[in-house]
């Protein structure tokens, strides 16, 4: 029997409804970085439920469930995230969230029911796999160092080391039912970047008495954006925006110092060490040649995602086999960043996308926003595609 007439077999009307039942709980019931406890609690209630027994905890909330085929194979990791970010939600949907300040603004509700409904199809084929399935629910994507890089350093994997690791994310842009491939450089580091210009404050109208910081950090900005624009590689995508800066000074009162808080992406991991020094030194060199002084502090975040070649080109074809070619997109690199890199980094990693736009829509809105939406027609792909690809993968 084909691959997707057998999973569309259990994938069952009432099956769905579950599935999107799962899906609306969690996203009702958000939880920020690595506090997820009732977010893991409710996933672990719903294996016992199901008879499937599940590894607890790994990073306080995580949760690993091993799948074990009908003869030894290969390994097989699946990857959920759990976590959800500070916003606060203005979709009016009647499942909104009820914790105040908390939104599942990054789809992880969807991945976690997706991931969810895979474990529960592919522990009923059993015997049509060979091999294990590693089912991983991980805490804190949305917060550096990242629960994946945790997770690893825990041990997850001893002596149970994948051959190979997926995870799907959600996508606004794309219609339900469509899928995205990007094999290579994928993602981008991530960095964050804390900036205290350190001068000698004042009267405003009183300028040649102080050593004016905000005017340092104006400087500042500016010579950053020249230095890590102009010397970056040609061919490395790069990313430096600064977000927050704080003066805490008035109208006509100059404060002592300014902090600047930013991010730092890039597409290569030697530039990036390059590019640290180099913010480093302009930092340094702009406060000080203007009679301040600068403090500064670079929080290493996420790796640069790769996904793996051949991983990504049979993931891609079976998938086209799954949805039909039409449903199944290339990609292209993303600015954005994923923990999952941590992953990918020690194990042949595929992160690929799963659409969420509500076909025909006219307005979408993005992801890390207080109106992101996603059509729970995707559900039927994404356990489709997680299942699927399991199957097909170990064969």
């Amino acid at each position: 029997m084909h691959t997707r007439t057998l999973i569309e077999s259990l994938l069952t009307p009432a099956f769905l409804d579950e599935a999107a039942g799962i899906r609306r709980h969690l996203h009702k019931h958000p939880e920020l970085s690595f506090a997820e406890h009732q977010t893991s609690s409710h996933i672990r209630s719903l294996l016992d439920s199901w008879g499937i027994a599940y590894e607890y905890p790994f990073v306080k909330t995580g949760i690993l469930v091993t799948l074990k085929g009908k003869e030894p194979g290969k390994r097989l990791a699946l990857r959920s995230d759990m976590d959800a970010l500070p916003i606060t939600e203005d979709t009016g949907l009647p499942y909104q969230s009820v914790n105040p300040g908390v939104m599942h603004a990054c789809g992880h509700d969807v991945h976690m029911a997706s991931l969810l409904g895979a474990i529960r199809i592919l522990n009923q084929l059993r015997d049509r796999f060979r091999g294990e399935i590693l089912c991983v629910f991980q805490p804190g994507e949305e917060r550096i160092p990242g629960g994946a890089r945790l997770m690893l350093e825990e041990g997850m994997f001893e002596g149970r080391h994948p051959d190979m690791i997926l995870a799907q994310h959600v996508l606004p842009q794309m219609e339900a039912g469509h899928v995205g491939f990007k094999a290579g450089r994928y993602m981008a580091s991530s960095d964050e970047i804390y900036v205290t210009v350190k001068g000698k404050g004042g009267h405003g109208a009183l300028p040649q008495d102080i050593d004016d910081p905000v005017l340092m950090a104006a400087h500042l900005l500016l010579a950053l954006q020249h230095e890590v624009n102009r010397k970056s590689p040609p061919d490395v995508p790069t990313v430096l925006s600064f977000g927050k800066i704080d003066a805490p000074g008035a109208v006509n009162v100059i404060p002592d110092q300014v902090r600047m808080e930013g991010t730092f992406r890039t597409m290569d991991e030697a530039w990036r060490q390059r590019a640290h020094e180099l913010i480093s030194r302009t930092c340094l060199g702009v406060s000080r040649s203007l009679g301040g002084d600068c403090e500064l502090e670079i929080r290493r975040g996420y790796p640069v995602l790769i996904n793996d070649e051949d991983l990504t080109l049979r993931a891609a074809g079976i998938a086209r086999d799954l949805l039909g070619a039409e449903k199944v997109e290339d990609m292209g690199v993303r600015m954005t960043a994923e923990d999952f890199a941590w992953f990918a980094q020690k194990i042949p990693g595929l992160m690929f996308r799963l659409g969420v736009k509500t076909p025909g829509a006219e307005t979408t809105y993005a992801l890390h926003t207080s109106r992101f939406q996603a059509d729970e027609s995707a559900l039927w792909t994404g356990i489709l595609m997680l299942a699927g690809l399991s199957l097909e993968l170990l064969g």
